[in-house]
């Protein structure tokens, strides 16, 4: 895939050695000298990746990193941290600012194009769930979350995955109190775990045996419940061809042994961090969808969804599948709300639309059409039972009085309905307006009334 990377570093020469590296691979490079340069370019250019040098005047990388993360718009953009300092604090330092990996100078060029597709294939995940919640907010539905760096990490769940006895203790030692942990030795039963339980990370031994590391990153990768589960790969100083095999596969990031604890922990709560930002977009654009899709008085499908719905049953009534539809409207209702106001006609409304939902069948789907008005869509239903459907509504409708906050405690309301099914060559403004004529004729004729139109 090709992207925009930013590469920041106050030497000309190294920009260019990365420029020219990048380059040959087909991504298209902007350069920045400064720490002030590069938070400029990265608000105005947004990048898809940033390269950032440690060691600058004035502005050093873990500043520029910590106020990149702070900026709502650009705090989403994956940073890898270019350093010649080797000492775990260092990267402690800069994970804790809001890094997403580290490449010790002089930069081995397997290691940062490895390095540079795995965090893509993120940033390529963020912006799909970002676009979708834009959308969302340009709708004025729901606001999108932002990235953070404050997370509750204690209520966090790790997973480890590793066969040898000493290094299990000795790896929940190292994040006792800081996690809710739990450890397996066997990867057939982490994977088994992981597709019952969401963890927040999952951490692999490379040295694994059954099966072997590699392979179990690769059945979390391809199996539905676990595909998005952040990785984090144990791996050894030697094992840099393996390193690299699993970024590609999806490994999300990586502790080379001896492990440092500090650098251990900050890098799980990096993995943390990420994975609940993912878990807060998907989760605000599922609601953000309902609420687009939903009337927010009654929590009935809305007029929109409902059209939508009748014409996808009405392409499969050409395989012969029947479609009722009946819609209903509460009798002198604007009279409640001239006697006792808004918030008891709300009350009322909110009230039929459940007993709506009491007296379908699930696979029939319930709308509020518009003011007092309803509509009940009736897939697999020919005329005949759809008027059992009419009676029981308009039975439980008027039959019991609806409680509501008046001196009475109490209104009674009844509805008028029409009713009919779908022929050969009927649109859903067709069908719609079928029903809407049978509904006027009840109206009209006394209400409290079921009216039928076959044709």
């Amino acid at each position: 895939m090709t992207a925009r990377i930013l590469v920041v570093d106050d030497i000309r020469t190294n920009i260019k050695v990365l420029e020219a590296k990048l380059t040959s691979e087909y991504y298209e490079v902007i350069t920045a000298g400064s720490g002030p340069e590069a938070l400029d370019a990265a608000a105005q250019q947004k990048p898809d990746l940033i390269l950032l040098d440690v060691m600058m005047p004035g502005m050093d990388g873990f500043e520029v990193c910590r106020r990149l993360k702070a900026d709502p718009d650009t705090a989403y953009i994956p940073v890898i941290m270019v350093t010649a300092l080797g000492d775990p604090e260092d990267r402690v330092q800069g994970l804790s600012a809001g890094a997403d990996d580290f490449l010790t100078k002089p930069v081995d060029d397997i290691a940062m194009f490895a390095r540079v597709r795995s965090l893509l294939r993120v940033k390529l995940m963020l912006d799909e769930l970002r676009m979708r919640e834009r959308t969302s907010a340009s709708l004025g539905v729901i606001s999108p979350p932002v990235p953070s760096l404050d997370e509750d990490y204690s209520s966090a769940s790790i997973l480890l995955v590793e066969d040898n006895p000493r290094d299990q203790m000795r790896l929940q030692r190292m994040i006792e109190g800081q996690f809710r942990t739990e450890i397996t030795a066997d990867g057939a039963d982490a994977l088994a775990r992981a597709r019952r339980h969401e963890y927040d990370s999952v951490v692999v031994s490379l040295s694994l045996q059954n099966p072997d590391g590699l392979r179990l990153c690769s059945q979390f990768r391809t199996t539905e419940e676990t595909r998005n589960v952040p990785i984090l790969l144990l791996v050894g100083p030697d094992d840099q061809k393996q390193l690299v095999k699993g970024l590609e596969i999806g490994v999300t990031d990586y502790v080379v042994r001896p492990i440092d604890r500090n650098e251990f922990i900050a890098r799980l709560r990096a993995q943390v961090r990420r994975k609940r930002y993912q878990d807060r977009l998907r989760q605000h654009y599922q609601q953000s969808i309902e609420m687009a899709v939903t009337d927010p008085l009654t929590g009935l499908y809305n007029r929109r969804y409902m059209a939508s719905h009748l014409a996808t049953l009405l392409t499969q009534s050409a395989a012969q599948h029947n479609t009722a539809v009946l819609i209903m409207d509460l009798d002198h209702f604007k009279q409640i709300n001239d006697t006792h106001g808004h918030p008891v006609g709300d009350e009322v409304l909110r009230e039929v639309g459940n007993r709506i939902v009491r007296n379908i069948r699930g696979i029939d789907l319930a709308c509020r059409y518009g003011g007092e008005e309803f509509v009940v869509l009736m897939p697999d239903t020919d005329l005949d039972s759809a008027e059992i459907v009419a009676s029981r509504l308009l039975q439980a409708i008027g039959e019991k009085p609806v409680g509501v906050k008046t001196a009475a405690g109490q209104l009674t309301v009844t509805c008028s309905i029409g009713c009919t099914g779908a022929l050969a060559g009927d649109s859903a403004e067709s069908l719609l307006k079928r029903a809407d004529d049978a509904l006027y004729e009840a109206k009209t004729g006394g209400r409290n009334r079921i009216i039928y139109r076959r044709a």
